[in-house]
């Protein structure tokens, strides 16, 4: 019966969480990515909030990787980070930005992601970048929130992209507290949690005027 004690039935959800969380980052991001195609337009969408997401994204499942996390507690991170990449690239497009700096900078940030992966760039250049997760995190959403706010125009912003954000962003709180309990984790994913929401609830309020 110990498999049915309360560590026990506490571990199974995390466990049942984490599958949700990873299915549901599966889709995540192509809502967005499908709206911006289909409108040929990123109005609303904030390309320096994207940029600063990315980098968030990739700090943080570097961090998972290096310190050798279960892989169920941070798997949808190499899914999002495939998606936010072809989200950045139609933004980009539709932006017209698509020039030589943007594919120099795409180059370094190649360089730098597979030097942290492969050991070459050391591990303790990561755990110093790995406090700024939290305000790079939080303020890609701000960002993202003011631009929808200053144009009073969520057109091009995907509800269902970001209440998946809110969900996901959720049930890490519970996971991260029985597989590691590591507080800057925590911290990141409440944080999170609040801006993600908040966001969806601006979209959502721009885009009611929007319907006929």
């Amino acid at each position: 019966m110990s498999f049915l004690d309360d560590r026990g039935i506490l571990y199974i959800i995390a466990d049942l969480l984490s599958l949700i969380t990873i299915a549901s980052c599966l889709i995540s991001k192509v809502p967005q990515i499908q709206t911006v195609r289909q409108l040929k337009s990123a109005t609303g969408l904030s390309l320096n909030g994207l940029l600063m997401e990315l980098c968030s994204y990739s700090v943080t499942m570097l961090y998972n990787f290096t310190n050798r996390y279960a892989f169920l507690s941070y798997m949808e991170y190499p899914i999002l980070l495939v998606q936010e990449y072809v989200l950045v690239y139609v933004v980009l497009k539709y932006s017209n930005m698509l020039n030589k700096p943007a594919y120099i900078w795409s180059g370094i940030y190649v360089a730098v992601f597979s030097g942290f992966a492969t050991g070459i760039i050391p591990s303790s250049v990561l755990m110093m970048l790995v406090p700024l997760t939290t305000p790079v995190g939080a303020t890609s959403k701000v960002m993202q929130l003011v631009a929808i706010l200053k144009s009073k125009d969520a057109q091009s912003v995907s509800l269902i992209t970001w209440a998946i954000s809110a969900f996901t962003n959720s049930t890490r709180i519970y996971t991260i507290l029985l597989d590691s309990g590591d507080k800057m984790l925590l911290t990141n994913f409440g944080i999170s949690t609040v801006l993600s929401t908040s966001v969806f609830l601006a979209a959502w309020y721009y885009k009611k005027p929007k319907k006929e």
